[in-house]
C-alpha cells in the first residue's frame, strides 16, 4: 500500500496513532471523524500493510539510571555486504546500542548509545566497541542535552507533498 492509496482517514488515524499510541479505538475514531468498528478494521489494515510496525512506551532513560548518552561514529575495514550485515547484527546483541544507521560518507555506521555512566559506557567502547571484528575507526560525541526528539514523521509535510501531486 503506497501513501497515494492511503486516503485522509488513514492518514489522520496515523498521525494520532503516532502522537499518542496509548489511545483507545473509540477515541481514535472520535478524533478522526468515523465510527470505532471501521477504524479498528482499518488500523489493523494499516498494521499488517506495514505502516504501523509496533507500538511503545517512551522511557526516561535518566530516570532510570541511564546518565550517558553517546553517539558513536564508526567506520569499518571492509564494506563488503557481507561485513556490513555482520556488524548490524553485532549492534543487535549489543544493549547499550539502542539505534545503528548505516551512513553514506566518511563514517559507515552511527550508533546511538546509553549507559549508566562514563565509565560503563568507556568499557562498552574498549572492550566491545573498538575490538570488533572489521572496526576500523569510532569517534564519539557525548551528547549534553536534547533539543528534540520527535518520532516518525511530520504528517503535515506528507498533507503538503500530496495536496501538490492532486
Amino acid at each position: 500500500m503506497a501513501i497515494s492509496k492511503l486516503d485522509d482517514i488513514d492518514r489522520k488515524i496515523l498521525a494520532e496513532l503516532q502522537a499518542d499510541g496509548r489511545m483507545t479505538n473509540v477515541e481514535l475514531a472520535k478524533r478522526v471523524g468515523i465510527s470505532a468498528p471501521p477504524c479498528l478494521r482499518r488500523v489493523r489494515t494499516l498494521e499488517e500493510s506495514g505502516f504501523i510496525k509496533g507500538y511503545h512506551a517512551e522511557v526516561e532513560a535518566r530516570a532510570l539510571g541511564f546518565e550517558v548518552q553517546v553517539f558513536a561514529m564508526v567506520g569499518l575495514q571492509s564494506q563488503a555486504e557481507a561485513d556490513l550485515s555482520a556488524f548490524e547484527e553485532r549492534c543487535n546483541g549489543w544493549p547499550l546500542v539502542r539505534e545503528c544507521h548505516m551512513l553514506n560518507g566518511e563514517v559507515d555506521f552511527i550508533l546511538k548509545c546509553v549507559a549508566p555512566d562514563l565509565s560503563s559506557f568507556q568499557s562498552f567502547l574498549t572492550e566491545e566497541l573498538t575490538s570488533a571484528d572489521n572496526v576500523a575507526s569510532v569517534k564519539t560525541s557525548l551528547v549534553i542535552r536534547g533539543a528534540k526528539d520527535e518520532p516518525g514523521v511530520p504528517f503535515d509535510v506528507v498533507e503538503e507533498r500530496l495536496s501538490q501531486i492532486s
